[in-house]
């Protein structure tokens, strides 16, 4: 049966990787994000496939633009948000606290903002998926924003499970993972963080978004996964 899915930050990365993985089952996909460019491209390569797919442009740190997506879209099956931030890092007692305020409206605030105004549109027996972050139980000095963020994010989980249901809402949790979000850094340096990685994780290999797509997908379709977070990170947590 084809379901229709939003995915909120589908036009690159992981999101597009899930939106990828869906489309070849025959789902209906919808690509929500700020940059309409960026979304017409992803769009038109899922067209060039054979898939259905749309796109929207609502930032996920505009509580009135999801309240408008909200009172327009139509019903769905499944809302998957992998939209992120740039958290600052660094010492406690040197850190940008408006630019963690700022990283925190967009993936904290943001995805309970698409909780708030887009849960509604979610059919019975549907799936709020959202995306958190290994360092949300791994101490790190200099990633205070991302570990609160992403902890926050994983307690909201448990208790929109409770209070959506029969809704199921979960999170994958991501190790690090090669996107986009890498891509302002030299191809050499990349490419040794990454391997540096790799050797350091138990699996013997870093992260890609295409591994990712495959745990959205196991909570989506499996009717007995709600309030669950779900580490997809090579190992990290166990090292």
């Amino acid at each position: 049966m084809t379901q229709r899915t939003l995915i909120v930050g589908g036009a690159t990365g992981i999101g597009f990787a899930v939106a990828q993985l869906m489309a070849t089952r025959g789902d209906h996909i919808i690509l929500a994000g700020r940059h309409h460019d960026k979304l017409q491209h992803a769009c038109r390569q899922l067209q060039a496939t054979g898939a259905a797919a749309e796109s929207v442009v609502a930032d996920i740190a505009d509580e009135t633009q999801l309240a408008r997506l909200g009172r327009a879209l139509e019903p769905v099956d499944n809302i998957v948000v992998t939209a992120s931030s740039q958290a600052p890092g660094g010492s406690f007692t040197t850190l940008d606290l408006q630019a963690a305020k700022q990283a925190f409206d967009t993936k904290f605030w943001g995805s309970l903002a698409v909780a708030r105004h887009l849960s509604g549109n979610i059919r019975a027996g549907g799936t709020l998926t959202l995306t958190s972050g290994f360092l949300a139980r791994r101490t790190v000095p200099g990633t205070l924003v991302k570990t609160a963020m992403n902890a926050g994010l994983e307690a909201a989980v448990k208790v929109l499970a409770k209070e959506l249901s029969p809704l199921r809402v979960n999170a994958i949790s991501p190790g690090l993972t090669d996107t986009e979000a890498y891509a302002g850094m030299p191809a050499d340096a990349r490419e040794q963080m990454l391997a540096r990685a790799a050797e350091n994780l138990p699996a013997r290999r870093y992260g890609r978004a295409e591994d990712l797509a495959k745990g959205y997908l196991f909570v989506i379709d499996n009717p007995f996964v709600t309030g669950s977070v779900v580490d997809i990170d090579g190992g990290a947590l166990i090292n």
